[in-house]
C-alpha cells in the first residue's frame, strides 16, 4: 500500500471526527443535559480564547459555576478524553508524515548517519566493524509518575489504529462504530490509578511494550538497517532492549526473589507466545510438498523427527518440521512459565534446552528454503522470527539487578558477624574493609549458613542473588546485564557485591574464572562523579578484579543525571558528567579496560531528559565506544514505544546517534576545547 501524502486538513478533520464521535458517546451514555452542558462550556471556551473580552469570560464563568460536583467530574472527564483524542490525531499526522517520507531526510536515522560518515571519510567497513562489537540497550524502567492505567492505554491504542480509517481496511461507518464502542468503554472507565502500581503490575506494563511493539518491530528495523548497509548476512544483535522492572530494589522492598522470578516468567511468556504464534502462521503458509520440491537432508531429518501422524501432512516436510518446533516451544513455555499455549501442539516433543537449539531448528528450515526455493525466502515471516529469537531469546529483556550500597554494607556486615569474621564490619575504614573483603573473596567458602539467625534484609538479599543464579541457569547469561550499585563511592562498595555473588555461585573464589555477573557502579552525586576515575582506577588495580572481569569484557559504569542535578544544579551536573566520562576515558586507555556507559537519564530536563539523539551525540566521544545504555523512564516510555512506527523511529535514532558519537571525527574534535572547558568549569563552580 502506497502511503498517502499528508494534507494540512487531515489533522483538523480527524480531530473533528473524533470529537464528534466522543460527543455522540457522551450524549448516549450521560444524557442530553450533560452533553449540552459540556458543549456550552466548550463553545464559551472557544469564544473566550478566540475573541477574549469580559463578556466571553463571564459567560464561561457562569457555565462553570452552574455545575454540581458530579457534573464537574463529567465535564473534566470529557475534556480529558477530548485531549486524548487530539493527541491520537496528532500522532496519526506524524505517522503519515513519516510513512510518506515527504520531508527532507532526517538526520537521526542509521541510513543518514552512515551517509554522513561516508562523506567525512569513514568507510562502510569501519561502520560494520563497530556494529560487530557494539552494544546499544534502551532500558525500560518503572516510575511512580506514570499514573495512566494499562486499560486506558489499550483502549487508546485500539482507537489509534482507526484514526486513519482508510488504512484500516474498514468502511468509514464500520470504523466509526468500533471507535464509538471503545469510547463508550473509556467514558465509563476510571482514567487514573487510585493507588500506586504493584511491582507485578509494573512488570505487566513493561511487557506490554514488547507485545505491542518491540517483538514485531525490531526485526523489521534490522531488515531496514541491513538494506541501508548493503549487507547480505544478518547483522549481529547490537541493539537489544533492557529492563529494570522486577530487578530494581533500590528503595523498593517489594522487589523480592519471588518477584524477580515472576518478572522473568512474565517476560518469557511474551517471547514464547510470540514465537508460537509466528510458527503457527508459518505452518499455515509453508504448504510446500516433497516430492516434487527438493529439500535439504537436515530438513528431512527434522521433519521425520516430528513423528507427525497426520496423513494430510505426510508429504509436507516444512509443516512437519514446524509441528516439531511448535511442540518444543510449547514444552519450553510450560517449563519456564508453567503456562500452556492457546493452541495445543499436534505432536509430543521435549522442550528446548537452550535458545541456540531453537535457532538451529529455525535455521535448518530457512537454509532449505533458500537453497531449494530461492532468495524470495530471504525476507518475510521466518527471517523476522529468526531475528526476534536472536534479539530476545527466551528472556525477552535483559534485566539489571540494582541495590543501594548502604544495604550491601549492612548485609555483608551481618554475614561477617554471624560467620565470626568481623564483629563490626561497618566501623572499619576503607582500607581495612577492602583488605577483609579481598581475603574473603580469595576462597570459595560461603558465609551464609542456614542454621544462623540473620536480619530479614540479609535473608532477602541472599534470596535475590540465588534467584538470579537460578534464572541464569534457565535462561542463559544474557538474562542479566549488570548488578548496578546505587550510591557507589568506594572500592568496597563494589567488592561487597562480589561477596553476595559468591554466595550464589556467580563469582568463584580467587576469581578462578570470570564472574557470571559483574557489579556496575552508579556515580550519582557531584562528589562521586569527581571521584569516579580514581575509584575505578583503584578498583582495576586489584588483580582479583581484573580476573573477575575477564579478557575482552566490558566494565559498565552508570552515570546518574537526576541526583547530580539535584546535588549541584543543571549546569554543574552536565559539566561534571562530561568531566567524569573524560577521566574514565583516560583511565580506560591506561588500564587497557573498555568501559560501557549507562546513562541514567529521565523524562524531564532536570533528570537529563530531552532528545536521546542529541544527548548521545553531544556526549564526549568516550561516552560511546559502541557500548551505550540509556534509561527510558516509565513516564515517557509509553510516548516513545507504544506506537510501532514511532518506536522504530526512536530505536533507529539511538543506533544513529551511537554511530555518530563513536565514529564522527568532528564530534571527537569538539571534545578538545580547553578554552570552552575552562569557561564551563568557572561557571560550574
Amino acid at each position: 500500500m502506497t502511503p498517502r501524502a499528508p494534507r494540512p486538513s487531515d489533522l483538523r478533520d480527524n480531530i473533528r471526527r473524533l470529537g464528534r464521535l466522543l460527543g455522540e458517546v457522551i450524549k448516549a451514555q450521560a444524557g442530553e443535559r450533560a452533553f449540552n452542558q459540556i458543549e456550552d462550556i466548550r463553545k464559551a471556551s472557544v469564544s473566550w480564547h478566540r475573541d477574549g473580552g469580559e463578556s466571553a469570560a463571564g459567560r464561561l464563568r457562569q457555565n462553570l459555576s452552574r455545575l454540581s460536583a458530579p457534573e464537574a467530574v463529567k465535564f473534566a472527564h470529557s475534556f480529558a478524553l477530548f485531549l486524548q483524542m487530539t493527541n491520537l490525531a496528532e500522532d496519526d499526522a506524524a505517522r503519515v508524515k513519516l510513512a510518506a517520507r515527504k520531508e527532507s531526510p532526517r538526520p537521526d536515522t542509521l541510513a543518514t548517519a552512515v551517509a554522513q560518515l561516508e562523506e567525512s571519510g569513514v568507510s562502510r567497513d569501519q561502520v560494520l566493524s563497530l556494529i560487530d562489537q557494539a552494544s546499544i540497550l534502551p532500558v525500560i524502567t518503572a516510575h511512580p509518575t506514570e499514573i495512566r492505567r494499562k486499560s486506558v492505554l489499550d483502549r487508546l491504542s485500539a482507537i489509534a489504529e482507526l484514526v486513519d480509517w482508510k488504512a484500516s481496511g474498514l468502511e468509514e461507518d464500520e470504523a466509526d462504530a468500533v471507535v464509538r464502542t471503545e469510547l463508550s468503554i473509556l467514558w465509563n472507565t476510571r482514567l487514573l490509578r487510585q493507588k500506586g502500581l504493584a511491582v507485578l503490575e509494573e512488570i505487566d506494563n513493561a511487557a506490554a511494550f514488547f507485545d505491542r511493539t518491540f517483538l514485531s518491530e525490531l526485526p523489521k528495523l534490522y531488515s531496514e538497517w541491513e538494506k541501508a548497509l548493503g549487507v547480505d548476512e544478518p547483522l549481529p544483535a547490537f541493539l537489544r532492549i533492557g529492563s529494570w522492572v522486577g530487578g530494581d530494589r533500590d528503595g523498593n522492598p517489594n522487589v523480592t526473589a519471588e518477584v524477580l522470578r515472576a518478572a522473568l516468567q512474565r517476560n518469557a511468556r511474551s517471547a514464547l507466545t510470540h514465537y508460537l504464534n509466528e510458527v503457527d502462521l508459518l505452518g499455515s503458509e509453508l504448504s510446500i510438498a516433497s516430492p516434487p520440491a527438493q529439500i535439504s537432508s537436515k530438513l528431512a531429518d527434522l521433519a521425520r523427527s516430528s513423528a507427525d501422524p497426520s496423513p494430510q501432512r505426510a508429504d509436507e516436510p516444512y509443516r512437519q518440521a514446524l509441528s516439531l518446533v511448535y511442540a518444543r516451544l510449547a514444552g519450553t513455555l510450560r517449563t519456564l512459565t508453567g503456562r500452556e499455549p492457546a493452541r495445543p501442539p499436534r505432536v509430543s516433543a521435549p522442550p528446548y534446552a537452550s535458545v541456540e537449539a531453537l535457532q538451529a531448528d529455525l535455521s535448518t528450515i530457512q537454509d532449505s528454503l533458500l537453497a531449494h526455493h530461492g532468495q524470495v525466502f530471504a525476507q518475510g515471516r521466518l527471517p523476522r522470527l529468526i531475528r526476534a529469537v536472536n534479539v530476545f531469546g527466551f528472556h525477552l529483556a535483559s534485566l539489571d539487578l540494582r541495590q543501594n550500597s548502604m544495604v550491601h554494607e549492612r548485609v555483608v556486615a551481618d554475614l561477617l558477624k554471624r560467620a565470626g569474621v568481623s564483629p563490626d564490619y561497618a566501623a572499619l575504614d576503607e582500607a581495612a574493609k577492602t583488605e577483609l573483603l579481598l581475603k574473603e573473596l580469595s576462597n570459595d567458602r560461603p558465609l551464609y549458613s542456614p542454621f544462623a539467625a540473620y536480619a530479614d534484609e540479609t535473608i532477602s538479599e541472599i534470596a535475590i542473588v540465588r534467584a538470579a543464579a537460578e534464572v541464569i541457569a534457565s535462561f542463559g547469561s544474557k538474562a542479566f546485564n549488570s548488578y548496578v550499585i546505587s550510591n557507589c563511592n568506594a572500592v568496597s562498595d563494589l567488592l561487597e557485591t562480589f561477596i553476595l555473588l559468591k554466595e550464589a555461585g556467580l563469582f568463584s573464589g580467587g576469581a578462578a574464572r570470570p564472574a557470571t555477573l559483574l557489579p556496575a557502579p552508579l556515580f550519582e552525586t557531584i562528589a562521586d562523579l569527581r571521584d569516579a576515575p580514581s575509584t575505578m582506577e583503584s578498583y582495576l588495580d586489584i588483580p582479583l578484579v581484573r580476573r573477575a572481569i575477564g579478557a575482552g569484557r566490558v566494565q559498565e559504569v552508570m552515570i546518574g543525571y537526576s541526583d547530580s542535578n539535584k546535588d549541584g544544579s543543571y549546569l554543574t551536573s552536565i559539566f561534571e558528567v562530561r568531566a567524569a566520562i573524560n577521566g574514565l576515558r583516560d583511565l580506560s586507555q591506561r588500564a587497557n579496560q573498555t568501559f560501557g556507559f549507562f546513562h541514567g537519564r529521565g523524562g524531564a530536563v532536570g533528570r537529563g531528559g530531552g532528545s536521546s539523539f542529541d544527548a548521545i551525540v553531544a556526549q564526549p566521544a568516550a561516552a560511546s565506544g559502541g557500548h551505550i545504555r540509556i534509561t527510558e523512564q516509565g513516564e515517557v516510555a509509553a510516548n516513545k514505544y507504544s506506537d510501532p512506527l514511532i518506536a522504530r523511529r526512536n530505536l533507529d535514532s539511538l543506533a544513529a546517534a551511537t554511530l555518530l558519537a563513536t565514529l564522527d571525527e568532528g564530534a571527537r574534535k569538539a571534545d578538545d576545547d580547553p578554552q570552552g572547558a575552562g569557561v564551563l568549569s568557572t561557571l560550574s563552580g
